[in-house]
């Protein structure tokens, strides 16, 4: 990616390359052979890349590897079929098992199935409510470190496969020949994908790479760690199972705080998941469809023995940079894993793991923002701040929290460059009459400096207050002008304002009878704490 001109930093400038290689797929008819064939190579990259992944999250939640295999099988084929995008996958996360984690050593897996369910009706209700469109506050800077995280974060993932079990049971790093052999098939896989792409675009270039680097490993039988020694993934269908635990307001109490973080993290997750894809198919919208189907597949999951899932950026980006463009690939990844799960579970298990690691290096490296790196010194520094912010918060937290982070941050930095803004410029009429002309917001960052803009004492004894170019936000806003015209009308001195909402009019109460009312009065809604019956918050002036 070095090279490129940096002209504009949007994400679509480095998410296009992610996918250059594919552009003889990008576009083909839908359900034409080429498309089909295309979206099933694309799926069966993915269900592989998510057995390990599967495993290991199942690992971190202390629940048995089928329970996140379910989950990755369940969410994934519910969510290709009804998702807000074609394309994205689903599936058992990091981000969620963390969270469980903790519910399951402390009341059990049955309260994980029920508190799975009430994730999903918690996500249902947030697509019918459209809470999805908030996901549009997320600042550009804030995707840049949520995408850069993101990469660190499944970068160090990957390196607990460097790891074995020593004497005493305990991971211990390889060293000397093993660590060679590994890294040597991980940097092979690493080169077969990148070089395929300019030979043929007939095979996805990861499966590829998997089927090459496994092909060599089990013909020559290299002793290297595999999928099965993770554990086994052989099972049976996922069978109708009613949690457990009892009807009961206490329980409710119990599962009711997991559920909302769980269904918080997921759609936060799961949005920007939607955006990124996006961005590489030239796709807007369904962020309410994608709460929704994801709110139906953690219930289904909850009743299927599942650890609940959420969009995974890293198996999607797999999958888009595989040619997946359709509900097709995600479908067919879902049901290459449930046929993993069933009949193959012998083959798949003598994958080697380097393979699967050098798979979601390049993944890594397509996901990274690189030109973010160019651009921190051409950006304001709170927007470099929070890139960074967001970035750490990622690695050391999880992605919900960083991505909260930085839209708190983001706003307070948009409410002090809003606050430092307010002024004016004075003119005095021939009838001896001083008019304040206001530039800027007026809210409650901004009052004190609004209030530092007059002097009534030496002012004349009429004022006028315009706020043609102005706008007055909120109750603070309504309470600084109260208090100035007080000041005003304790010194015998008549203040007047113009160009005010219909809002402003009906709530300012002291200063509302010294309002002018003009033709071209705003029309925009006031953020106060009480209701306002008319405006509307889409108006300006």
């Amino acid at each position: 990616m070095n090279g490129h001109p940096v002209t504009k930093p949007t994400l679509a400038a480095f998410v296009s390359l992610i996918a250059k290689s594919d552009w003889k797929t990008a576009n083909l008819t839908p359900f034409s052979p080429l498309r089909i064939k295309a979206d099933v190579l694309s799926g069966l990259t993915v269900a592989l890349a998510l057995v390990p992944e599967a495993i290991a999250f199942s690992f971190v939640a202390g629940v048995h590897p089928l329970v996140g295999l379910y989950a990755a099988f369940i969410v994934g084929l519910i969510t290709a079929l009804i998702g807000g995008r074609p394309g994205m996958i689903s599936g058992a996360t990091g981000a969620l098992a963390v969270v469980i984690v903790s519910l399951v050593a402390l009341h059990g897996i049955e309260y994980l199935f029920a508190t799975v369910v009430l994730m999903g009706v918690l996500q249902i209700l947030a697509g019918i409510f459209h809470l999805g469109k908030f996901i549009r506050l997320v600042p550009h800077p804030v995707m840049l470190g949520f995408v850069n995280g993101l990469a660190i974060v499944i970068f160090m993932a990957q390196l607990s496969q460097f790891q074995v079990a020593g004497i005493d049971g305990v991971k211990v790093w390889m060293t000397g020949w093993p660590l060679a052999l590994m890294l040597g098939l991980v940097a092979l896989t690493m080169a077969i994908i990148w070089f395929i792409p300019k030979i043929t675009t007939i095979i996805p270039a990861p499966l590829a790479g998997i089927g090459i680097v496994a092909g060599i490993v089990i013909f020559f039988g290299i002793d290297v760690p595999r999928v099965g020694d993770l554990a086994s993934i052989k099972g049976g269908l996922p069978v109708f199972h009613i949690a457990m635990v009892p009807f009961t307001l206490e329980t409710l109490s119990i599962i009711f705080p997991f559920a909302l973080i769980l269904a918080a993290i997921g759609l936060i997750e799961s949005l920007l998941t939607l955006n990124l894809v996006g961005e590489i198919t030239g796709k807007r919208g369904g962020a309410s469809q994608e709460c929704i189907a994801q709110g139906i597949a953690n219930t289904v999951t909850g009743f299927f023995g599942g650890m609940g899932g959420c969009a995974m950026i890293g198996q999607s980006m797999i999958n888009v940079k595989s040619g997946g463009r359709t509900r097709l690939s995600g479908i067919s990844a879902a049901l290459f894993l449930l046929a993993f799960i069933l009949v193959a579970s012998s083959l798949i298990e003598q994958i080697p793991l380097a393979a699967l690691v050098g798979v979601m290096f390049m993944v890594v490296i397509g996901t990274f923002a690189w030109q973010s790196l160019t651009i921190l010194r051409r950006i304001p520094l709170t927007d470099a701040l929070v890139i960074g912010l967001v970035t750490v918060v990622t690695v050391m937290s999880d992605l919900a929290i960083a991505v909260i982070v930085g839209v708190i941050v983001s706003a307070l930095a948009y409410a002090w460059n809003n606050a430092v803004r307010i002024q004016a410029t004075t003119k005095i009429t021939p009838e001896g009459t001083k008019i304040y002309h206001m530039e800027g917001p007026l809210f409650f960052g901004s009052t004190e400096g609004f209030s530092e803009i007059f002097n009534p004492g030496s002012d004349p004894e009429l004022v006028v207050i315009d706020f043609m170019n102005s706008r007055v936000v909120d109750q603070s806003a309504l309470q600084a002008i109260e208090v100035l015209a007080s000041k005003y009308q304790s010194l015998g001195k008549e203040l007047q304002l113009r160009h005010l909402s219909h809002d402003c009019h009906r709530l300012l109460n002291r200063a509302g009878q010294l309002i002018i009312d003009s033709g071209d009065d705003p029309d925009y809604g006031l953020a106060v704490d009480y209701p306002v019956k008319t405006g509307s918050m889409g108006g300006s002036h």
